[in-house]
């Protein structure tokens, strides 16, 4: 969402300083005849499928034990033996295994922010990041909890998880570059 955003976000200031008042319709041709609108969509879409997809192989583990220390379905997971395995299965990505080091390699975002796929933290041993799970969307996230528990789904606003929330943050796709820079490419390969 966040490419998609700047996407739009460049584009819209390239129409406002580049395009003199009554020409947007010819902007709005522009893109169109170049398929920039296409792209847009397209990115957004691969987006929210990833997310979706994320959410769905979450939801598909609830009843495997908890394990400390565990990593697979079949031996059992720990909180972030679980959100290692969901992000390495569904979107190829390898987080570090601690769920303190899965903050630290994340991206900050406000808890009103939250989108289906992120992650959030909670300081469940005296400590901050001790606990994560992986937010699935209207105020829920799914999580393995605790010796003798089994993955499952909770909400944000119990006073447990709410009084021991730490922050939320977002898993950024593998790349060098820059969200403005992806976009510049995206629409200079177009406009070719």
């Amino acid at each position: 969402m966040r490419v998609f955003a700047t996407i739009f976000a460049l584009l819209f200031a390239a129409s406002v300083h580049a395009n003199p008042v009554g020409t947007q319709d010819d902007m709005d041709q522009l893109l169109v005849d170049k398929g920039l609108l296409a792209k847009i969509d397209q990115v957004r879409q691969s987006v929210s499928e990833k997310a979706s997809d994320l959410v769905v192989a979450a939801i598909g583990f609830l009843g495997v034990p908890y394990r400390r220390g565990g990593n697979t379905a079949e031996t059992g997971f720990d909180c972030s033996g679980f959100v290692r395995a969901i992000y390495q299965q569904t979107a190829g990505l390898l987080l570090p295994r601690r769920a303190e080091q899965q903050a630290a390699a994340t991206q900050k975002i406000d808890r009103a922010d939250l989108q289906p796929g992120d992650l959030v933290f909670f300081n469940t041993m005296r400590r901050a990041f001790s606990h994560v799970g992986i937010y699935i969307g209207d105020g829920k996230f799914v999580h393995s909890p605790k010796p003798g528990a089994e993955v499952r789904i909770e909400s944000l606003s119990m006073s447990y998880w709410n009084r021991r929330f730490d922050g939320a943050r977002r898993v950024q796709p593998l790349s060098t570059e820059t969200p403005v820079q992806q976009a510049l490419q995206i629409t200079e390969s177009t406009l070719r």
